[in-house]
């Protein structure tokens, strides 16, 4: 996230929980309410950039990780904005701080982080919704608008392909 950035969508962000080896990856934010705490790491969209490319963007300027997002396991919104937090597919990258939004970047065993003090709530129940299985995947849809086309998730249920 960079501050004042004209570019910025404020009432739209995004997170990643990326998964690797029993290890779920946590940053150590720097300011706001998150100061001190462990978090998943993500922020806010950019005008004229999806949620799938917003979310590979924060991963990466945040922890040096290179991720693909897959399914949606939750959502956060409220009058005013709204949060998208994917299951992202570790791809490659060593984690590391960014040295400005965090003071840490580590690969946690998921039962520790569900059990530390220091890691935040959200972060506690993204986790354990991104190991549940249960979430929602892109179904094939063809409908287009003049932004673009639309990328549609839902229960894999749906999906009759």
């Amino acid at each position: 996230m960079e501050q004042g950035n004209e570019t910025t969508n404020w009432s739209q962000s995004v997170t990643g929980i990326v998964i690797r080896e029993n290890k779920v990856l946590l940053a150590r934010h720097t300011y706001g309410a998150g100061k001190g705490r462990l978090i998943v790491p993500g922020g806010y969209v950019n005008v004229g950039e999806s949620p799938q490319e917003a979310v590979m963007r924060e991963v990466m300027e945040e922890t040096g990780i290179q991720v693909r997002p897959k399914e949606i396991i939750g959502i956060r919104f409220n009058q005013k904005d709204w949060y998208v937090a994917f299951l992202a597919e570790y791809i490659s990258g060593d984690a590391v701080s960014d040295g400005m939004e965090n003071s840490e970047v580590i690969w946690m065993d998921i039962e520790e982080a569900l059990g530390r003090e220091d890691v935040a709530d959200l972060t506690k129940k993204l986790i354990e919704c991104a190991v549940s299985g249960n979430y929602l995947s892109q179904i094939p849809y063809d409908g287009t608008t003049k932004y673009g086309p639309y990328t549609f998730y839902g229960a894999k249920k749906c999906d009759n392909n």
